[in-house]
């Protein structure tokens, strides 16, 4: 993970690749997109969180924050591994392979599900052993994940407040009940988590060998309905029923005059600090295990968050509380000195997503512990000449430059919607005539001083609007866009982002110089 810090990559969320019933998979197009981004000396590969899904398809509300997202079990892998048998594969739900289905990627889960355990007994004895290793391990998060699904399914899907008393207190004795009921279905829903992860190592392991960095993306907050919530209510701002006293938001601006109200339960800082921030330095230490790097969603929340009352219906009347983030990114730190997980220049993993309005004391907290922020093309060109999106601004090189990402429109589909004014200031960047603004905005983000430069997959492509992956503020017809076409038909695009990238001196194997640079 060392030499030239100057790196370039592709955000694509595994759920888009293609080839698979009903959502991507870690399978065969994930080896072979692995395999283009090295082939084209494209060094990242971007994703967002790997974590399950809300019911909106939204992975940065999970049910469970350190568990895989199960519709991305490849099928075809676990019969080549034995693990369930080609009949057991054709019986599967099957999807359609041009968008995300929810509902088909869940019924196609839960019977790969089933199949694991109804091949269980015929694993070998080392597998066997494997398994109980793997599951010992990761026992702080696995058991109560299990125990949610499980409980979570049995309820009809009814948010765990709403849960018979003694399971979503967790009474020891219904637990216990749950375990001697359920053993079948908990073990079903541990061997899933356990392939998910075999699969994503293979995965992790192809890339390395050939020089891609991974980088993944942790929201700041966890669901309320979720087993992290569920398991350590007195770590969030919860009522004793488990109802919000406070929640989470970011307050009124120019975009929105009630703010944004998220609904998430804002954490009890001072029992984290308590308990030496052990639920959080375990959360990131998986994530980290997962990942080469890891973009941290909404950064300004380590210095001080927006705390609304809990029953209220906008984020106008919130208050900012100060957070510990400096506290314990410090202890992050130690702990990955101690497990050699630092970068080469000694600098945590950690990229900070600090968009938005974001003050001094966050840009100190940023700046301290050295992370790369993030800058955003499609901000630049409001006209100001001091906006700090546009290259010409950036303080040093310690930043991750995107065209747009998973929450902006694709870049076409932004052009598309400018003004006269705003496309004669894209040009006088570009400096000439807006042809090709997709590969034209990237090249922007190419020639600029950050370390490291990412482009949406849609971008290369050349794709409008319909391929948006996500509209902030919105429910409907997100997260279900996936390619229409082979990875291997993919290679002219990324052929011409790696030429072009070189012309810029990024290359492969840079991922881990993002942010090394200055200051």
């Amino acid at each position: 993970m060392s030499g030239d810090p100057r790196a370039c990559g592709v955000l694509l969320h595994p759920t888009a690749l293609p080839g698979t019933p009903a959502c991507g998979s870690f399978g065969a197009a994930a080896r072979d997109w692995i395999d283009l981004l090295a082939a084209e000396g494209v060094g990242v590969w971007q994703l967002l969180p790997l974590a399950p899904t809300d019911g909106t398809g939204s992975p940065y509300s999970s049910p469970s924050g350190s568990a895989l997202n199960p519709w991305l079990i490849d099928a075809d892998d676990l019969v080549v591994d034995g693990l369930i048998t080609a009949a057991d594969r054709d019986a599967l739900p099957t999807g359609p392979e041009d968008h995300l289905d929810p509902g088909a990627a869940g019924a196609r889960a839960a019977a790969i599900a089933t199949a694991l355990g109804r091949r269980w007994a015929e694993q070998p004895p080392e597998r066997r052993a494997a398994f109980d290793r793997w599951e010992e391990r990761q026992r702080f998060w696995l058991v109560d994940h299990c125990r949610f699904m499980v409980i979570r399914r049995l309820q009809d899907g009814r948010p765990w407040w709403e849960w018979p008393e003694p399971l979503a207190r967790r009474q020891p004795a219904a637990l216990r009940a749950l375990v001697d009921a359920r053993s079948q279905a908990l073990q079903e829903e541990a061997l899933l988590q356990w392939q998910l992860q075999v699969q994503w190592g293979r995965l992790q392991e192809r890339a390395h060998r050939q020089g891609v960095r991974l980088v993944g993306d942790l929201p700041f907050y966890v669901a309320h309905d979720s087993a992290d919530v569920w398991s350590q209510r007195r770590l969030f701002s919860l009522r004793a029923g488990g109802g919000l006293v406070e929640q989470s938001g970011v307050p009124p601006d120019y975009f929105s005059a009630t703010g944004q109200l998220w609904g998430t339960p804002v954490y009890r800082w001072w029992v984290h600090r308590l308990t030496g921030f052990r639920w959080w330095l375990r959360r990131l230490q998986r994530q980290l295990e997962l990942m080469d790097l890891l973009r941290l969603d909404h950064f300004r929340a380590l210095e001080a968050y927006w705390s609304v009352p809990g029953a209220d219906a906008t984020a106008e009347h919130g208050t900012w509380r100060p957070s510990p983030g400096a506290a314990l990114l410090g202890g992050l730190r130690s702990r990955c000195r101690r497990q050699g997980r630092l970068l080469p220049d000694g600098r945590l993993p950690l990229i900070a997503e600090d968009l938005g309005v974001i003050t001094p004391a966050v840009e100190a907290l940023r700046d301290r512990f050295a992370l790369p922020g993030m800058k955003i093309l499609q901000f630049a060109f409001d006209g100001n000449d001091d906006n700090p999106y546009l290259p010409a601004n950036y303080s040093g090189s310690r930043w991750v430059v995107y065209t747009g990402t998973h929450d902006n429109a694709t870049s076409l589909g932004w052009w598309r919607d400018l003004d006269d004014g705003a496309r004669g200031r894209v040009a006088a960047v570009v400096g000439a005539e807006v042809r090709a603004p997709s590969w034209q905005l990237l090249e922007v983000a190419l020639a600029s001083p950050a370390d490291l430069a990412v482009v949406p997959l849609q971008d290369l492509l050349e794709l409008g609007d319909e391929a948006r992956f996500n509209t902030p503020g919105t429910i409907e017809g997100n997260w279900s866009w996936r390619l229409s076409r082979p990875v291997p038909a993919l290679a002219g695009p990324l052929q011409g982002f790696g030429a072009m990238a070189a012309r810029y001196g990024r290359g492969r194997g840079a991922a881990a110089g993002a942010g090394a640079g200055g200051g």
